[in-house]
């Protein structure tokens, strides 16, 4: 049902969530909540209420447990003097003939279930508050939040209703479940009110997850009723849930200790259930598939309907122009006097709330959106891709989705989230695009958390990137692989037609938001220094090969996830390759001056430069004869356009308008989200504001998102995938605000869809602050540096010197657009 659209609404600012009213028919619909290490998808129907736990270390025993890059070094030599000889098809060879082999598949946990009678069609409503991380739904006196506390690492699920009856089961039937996943179950009644575990061990394999959740009961009758237990006559259910990824068998009984613990905050346990029961439930053959689902049947169908308000809890930031939160972001009272579960909930949230919201709220994006279109349900917004309401939405989702899929690690291609066993891709790291375009916020959009979880990832694969090097190239130093399930970083995951082996640029991309984040800080982290210097050895030892000018050759070369019209896959000069080995080389030597810096920067200028080829273009290989395949969905040669600044229009002009040209030619091939993106943030650098306006109209038109603004990998909401979700604040800080450590541009490529907005709290990479306003008469720049320091300040009316003093802010009027 489209909910009616408000007469009028007071214009309040953003708003920093989102609602509904309906509850999710699918998993993918569901309001998300994570503090990157676990997450929670909440499907918020009251009759058959859902939450799906994940954990980012939940990957699925595959076969490629003791995989290890191909032992290809013997064979490197003379695939080089074929390739150089002229010899397109020699690359085919350059393997070691194993099958393609995916990388560990991610999966859910289970889903934390709760069932209750048919209740009677009425208002409904559930929401989730950016701000908190809290999701919220409510139908009549039932009442159901659920929070993933960053404090205390815990799935925390709070239903309330005067006359609560419910049935709870950890529920392990999610699709794609493979049949020979061994489930147990067990549960106990305790004083609190009962323990429930579920046991999951992969066949073949001594690894296993536990999931153990602990229900604190108020009032009414706990007894056990397989598979779980019931509730009848309650006041209120507090369920907290944890997941560990164990060999062996886990001390359930610490477990249980560690979580009720968590309730002393808030003054003990609740008045639950009496004996002790105990059963166990084993599970030889895991059904596939699930369970019929009743949400589009049993579910009050309101239009919006707010429903009864609750007091705020006292950590609540009151709500100003800049973060306004949906409507419930607070604390449920149900009863005059406060209960142990009531205030271990709010003992909870308090401990939570405030590293989350600080960490949300260091920067945001308002576009003057209609006040009346900022009160609409998401599902309504997403039928309307030209408001700016619905970018509005877009952006602060993004950004709420990007620091809660970003803790033990980064976010994978769903982020930190999935209801499938069957995830696409395998539901893993992406590094030739999909990674580092998820994080390209990160260190101008102020969330170091992100950034410190890319840098786990990396620094926990370091010791599998040797094995890389050493093993295909026989080198010294580093290669990073293309996939990853965020344990392994082994290369074997190739195959003749994505000979992802070859691909030498790895180390140097998912660096680079490293290097931005230390240039952020003002400095430089010494475990990074050494990682660089280690991307350095690699190069020193594979770049032997010389063309008939002597210039370094890099070969093998391969441009992801494309080939020459004319040549096979493993090819000579891929652009992105030589954009990579110079920034590295010259990066490392930054971090290490003396004679290893002379020593690389050497090599650095000894690489040949772009080329240029018959249209006007910058090739994608840079070796002559080989021809570009326009049509196609990463834009990897323009690397040195984005994210580096080796080409840009103001030092390198001609070569900046031979990307342009390279831009103009290139198709959208499968119109993957992250191509379109990817071709926003190249178009943002040299400054085309018609582009990325383009770009991004594609993306917001192309029923890209689901309800819960979580986005598909294709258009139609195809493949359910972050990129684009998580991308989306990437380019609109791009469109606006763009920084080396010697050079600010402001507003480069804004788009004319948005002539009204503010950007705050953007970090630059000289160390300052910076809050933009802007409509048709008067663009703003508020710039407060933490450093001393002189920029070359670029705006549409030219370059000018900026001097900027510590501790003083700077005010520039730039003007009308």
């Amino acid at each position: 049902m489209t909910a009616p659209e408000p007469a009028a609404a007071p214009d309040t600012g953003p708003v920093h969530g989102t609602w509904e009213p309906a509850p999710a028919a699918h998993w993918e619909d569901a309001f998300l909540s994570g503090n990157g290490t676990h997450g929670a998808m909440v499907f918020g129907d009251p009759n058959d209420d859902r939450v799906i736990v994940n954990h980012h270390s939940l990957v699925r025993p595959n076969g490629d447990e003791d995989s290890r890059p191909p032992a290809l070094a013997g064979q490197l030599s003379a695939v080089q003097d074929r390739l150089l000889a002229g010899d397109v098809a020699a690359g085919e060879d350059f393997t070691d003939g194993r099958p393609l082999l995916w990388v560990r598949p991610f999966h859910p946990a289970f889903q934390v279930r709760l069932r209750r009678p048919a209740a009677k069609r009425g208002s409904y409503r559930r929401e989730v508050d950016f701000t908190t991380g809290v999701t919220c739904a409510r139908h009549g006196g039932w009442r159901s939040e659920v929070f993933v506390s960053r404090a205390d690492d815990v799935v925390v699920q709070y239903v309330t209703e005067s006359d609560l009856a419910v049935d709870v089961t950890l529920d392990h039937r999610l699709p794609g479940l493979p049949s020979d996943v061994m489930v147990g179950h067990s549960w106990v009644l305790t004083p609190e009110g009962a323990l429930l575990t579920l046991r999951a061990r992969y066949p073949g394999s001594d690894l296993a997850y536990t999931g153990v959740t602990l229900a604190v009961v108020t009032g009414g009758r706990t007894r056990t009723a397989l598979p779980g237990l019931r509730v009848e006559g309650a006041r209120s259910l507090l369920l907290l849930t944890r997941v560990r990824r164990h060999t062996g068998e886990l001390d359930v009984l610490a477990e249980a200790r560690e979580l009720r613990a968590l309730l002393a905050g808030g003054g003990g346990g609740g008045s639950g259930g009496g004996g002790m029961g105990v059963g166990v439930d084993e599970d030889a053959g895991a059904g596939c598939g699930e369970d019929a689902d009743a949400a589009d049947t049993c579910t009050g169908a309101g239009a919006g309907g707010a429903g009864p308000e609750t007091a705020p809890h006292p950590s609540a930031k009151p709500a100003t122009a800049s973060t306004r939160t949906p409507t419930t972001a607070s604390t449920p009272v149900t009863a005059a006097a406060s209960t142990p579960a009531q205030n271990a909930y709010a003992h909870l949230l308090a401990r939570h709330t405030p590293l989350h919201r600080s960490a949300y709220l260091r920067a945001g994006f308002d576009l003057a959106a209609p006040a009346a279109e900022r009160a609409l349900p998401g599902s309504e917004l997403l039928r309307r891709p030209g408001s700016p309401a619905l970018l509005e939405r877009l952006l602060a989702a993004g950004r709420y989705h990007l620091l809660s899929a970003s803790g033990t690690l980064p976010p994978r291609l769903t982020g930190l989230w999935t209801g499938d066993w069957d995830t696409a891709w395998s539901g893993a790291f992406t590094t030739d695009a999909n990674l580092n375009l998820q994080t390209a916020s990160a260190a101008a959009g102020a969330l170091p958390e992100v950034t410190e979880a890319h840098a786990a990832l990396v620094r926990g694969q370091l010791p599998d990137w040797r094995d890389n090097a050493r093993a295909i190239f026989g080198a010294r130093g580093v290669v990073a692989p293309a996939h990853t399930d965020g344990e392994s970083g082994h290369i074997h995951h190739l195959s003749r037609e994505y000979p992802l082996h070859v691909w030498t640029a790895g180390a140097d991309w998912l660096l680079k938001p490293l290097v931005d984040h230390d240039e952020t800080r003002g400095a430089r982290d010494p475990r990074l220094a050494d990682a660089l210097a280690e991307v350095a050895y690699f190069y020193e030892d594979f770049l032997t090969r010389t063309d008939e000018h002597g210039r370094l050759v890099v070969v093998p070369s391969y441009s992801p996830e494309n080939r020459p019209a004319n040549a096979g896959w493993v090819t000579l000069n891929a652009a992105m390759d030589l954009s990579a080995a110079r920034h590295a080389l010259r990066t490392a030597a930054d971090y290490h001056p003396g004679p290893d810096a002379e020593r690389w920067r050497a090599l650095a200028d000894r690489l040949p430069p772009h080329r240029v080829n018959s249209e006007g273009a910058l090739a994608e290989w840079a070796w002559p004869g080989l021809e570009d395949t326009y049509d196609h969905r990463h834009l990897s040669h323009l690397y040195g356009v984005w994210p580096l600044d080796e080409i840009n229009p103001y030092d390198t002009p001609e070569l900046a308008e031979a990307a342009h040209r390279a831009l103009e030619l290139r198709g959208a091939e499968n119109d993957s989200a992250h191509g379109h993106l990817h071709h926003a943030l190249v178009a943002a650098r040299l400054r085309d504001a018609d582009r990325v306006t383009a770009a991004l109209g594609k993306v917001l038109a192309g029923d890209f998102f689901h309800v819960s603004l979580m986005s598909g990998h294709y258009p139609n909401r195809h493949v359910y995938n972050a990129d684009a979700a998580h991308t989306l604040p990437a380019v609109l800080i791009e469109a606006l605000v763009q920084s080396t450590p010697g050079r600010l541009v402001l507003f480069p490529a804004l788009p004319a869809a948005y002539p009204t907005g503010r950007l705050h709290g953007i970090r630059t990479r000289f160390g300052a602050e910076v809050d933009l306003t802007w409509s048709p008469r008067e663009r703003t720049a508020v710039i407060r540096p933490a450093r001393t320091l002189r920029v070359d300040l670029r705006t549409s009316a030219g370059a000018r010197p900026l001097s900027l003093r510590a501790g003083e802010d700077c005010v520039l009027s730039l003007g009308p657009q």
